[in-house]
């Protein structure tokens, strides 16, 4: 089996309010509003969140993303009021990482490889 993309999706209680925190997260507009009760974002050529308003399973759900700079990150969250975990060493030294979550509970991890010693 090979897998081409990733979609994540994200449940949600309400998309009206669900849809600003995360443009304030991912530091934008989405990109599609294919259907009522769903927002995407686009964040590469394959990898796609989707919020998506189901009251039944919001707050469930978790998902990690890849930055470059988790520092540069964690400064543009914090400038657009969302608070978040100090950032951890995990995966045996080789990564760090920060946590935060929506208004519903979701979890949203923000990990930085560590390409040397210094952290």
């Amino acid at each position: 089996m090979t897998f081409k993309a990733v979609l994540a999706v994200i449940p949600v209680q309400e998309i009206a309010s669900a849809s600003q925190w995360y443009e304030s997260f991912f530091g934008r507009p989405a990109d599609q509003r294919p259907m009522d009760g769903l927002v995407e974002w686009h964040l590469s050529e394959l990898g796609v969140v989707q919020v998506f308003q189901d009251p039944d399973r919001a707050g469930r759900t978790s998902v990690n993303f890849t930055v470059d700079d988790l520092d540069a990150a964690l400064a543009t969250l914090s400038a657009a009021g969302i608070n978040t975990t100090d950032a951890q060493v995990v995966f045996n030294g080789s990564q760090r990482l920060a946590t935060t979550t929506d208004a519903d509970g979701n979890t949203l991890g923000l990990l930085q490889t560590v390409l040397d010693d210094t952290q």
